[in-house]
């Protein structure tokens, strides 16, 4: 099986775990619709002040956690390699108003995609 096969059994994967995900007790979408972070104490403790800062948010999934660094004043750029959850997450985006870029394409063609600097790269 080439590399190419190998990211698009993945992709495959992502994209059906997505349709399971976004409608799951684990992912609480409606309480995080209504303003519930999904970011982990941890991560807001190691992170810290976000505001202003310019994130690039890897394996983003549907993009809870990008769009609640968006909550905090953060610019973010959302990347995955699932089509269907990148859709999922450009609609939160536009559902609660906020400006998050998301960008779908396997990470090792983020180069070509994408020539801006920033302050944090964050995977969760």
């Amino acid at each position: 099986m080439s590399n190419t096969d190998f990211f698009e059994v993945n992709r495959k994967l992502w994209n059906d775990k997505t349709k399971i995900h976004v409608d799951s007790e684990f992912y609480d979408v409606a309480a995080f619709k209504a303003g519930k972070s999904s970011l982990n104490a941890i991560e807001l403790d190691l992170l810290g002040d976000v505001n202003g800062k310019t994130i690039l948010h890897l394996q983003c999934h549907f993009g809870m956690d990008s769009l609640s660094l968006a909550r905090l004043g953060a610019k973010v750029v959302g990347l995955d390699l699932s089509d269907q959850a990148i859709e999922k997450a450009r609609e939160l985006n536009s559902e609660l108003g906020l400006d998050v870029e998301f960008i779908c394409c396997n990470i090792y063609a983020l180069p070509q995609k994408l020539s801006m600097s920033f302050d944090f790269v964050f995977t969760s």
